[in-house]
């Protein structure tokens, strides 16, 4: 499957405000992490992958009551959530 279509199912498992909300949340903890790992110790840096997933996870057990894409393909589902919150700022996804 190409990027684009895995991108439009990925899309529906997201259609909760809340959902997405947790997931843009988790992207900024994301960010905040990588900055404090390359601060105090770059092997921190590991870890990084796995910080949204607490929030991103929430989202679908609460509020979108579905199973998180990460399960099926975690790869073009990190993908996906960098691309979800790089919409979500320039405004084209709701928020």
């Amino acid at each position: 499957m190409s990027f684009q279509k895995y991108y439009k199912y990925y899309l529906t498992l997201h259609q909760n405000l809340w959902c997405r909300r947790l997931h843009v949340l988790g992207q900024i903890a994301t960010i905040i992490y990588i900055i404090a790992a390359v601060k105090i110790n770059l092997w921190l840096l590991l870890g990084f992958p796995f910080v949204v997933y607490p929030f991103a996870w929430s989202g679908h057990y609460f509020f979108e009551k579905n199973e998180p894409a990460a399960f099926s393909d975690p790869i073009k589902a990190k993908l996906s959530d960098w691309v979800m919150f790089y919409q979500w700022i320039k405004g084209d996804i709701e928020r």
